[in-house]
């Protein structure tokens, strides 16, 4: 037996908002919003398209975004790792940066590889190695 993941939640204080970094960051769009919650994803085909998709094999999950009243007070237990495809890390970074999110000291020595971020409600992220040609070469 085998599940897949589907969707990500995020809760959050502007849905609409966040929802709108995410997808600059990801290249989603919006698949379904109100008020209160908005979902995020690759775009898609029909249900019944989708439905023989996911049980094919692993898909890109939407996320999720719903508000709550309540603020973020700590690190995250929870976090994703993104990999730039296009450009080098830095480029990315300064990209992200250009859209909002900042950078994040969670305990980090300098030695690290990967660049600790926050969205701009405070969600920490990673930024790995570049997998962009001439970055990252099997």
């Amino acid at each position: 037996m085998t599940a897949r993941l589907t969707e990500i939640n995020i809760d959050c204080a502007d849905p609409t908002g966040l929802a709108g970094f995410w997808c600059a960051v990801l290249g989603y769009s919006v698949l379904d919003a109100t008020d209160d919650l908005v979902e995020i994803g690759p775009e898609r085909a029909s249900d019944a398209e989708l439905l023989h998709g996911v049980r094919r094999e692993p898909l890109a999950p939407s996320l999720f975004f719903a508000r709550l009243p309540e603020h973020k007070t700590i690190k995250n237990r929870l976090h994703v790792d993104l990999s730039p495809i296009d450009c080098t890390q830095a480029e990315e970074v300064a990209r992200l940066e250009s859209l909002g999110a900042r950078r994040a000291d969670v305990g980090q020595t300098g030695a690290e590889s990967w660049v600790v971020m926050a969205d701009p409600e405070g969600n920490e992220f990673c930024v790995l190695r570049s997998l962009a040609p001439g970055e990252f070469e099997l």
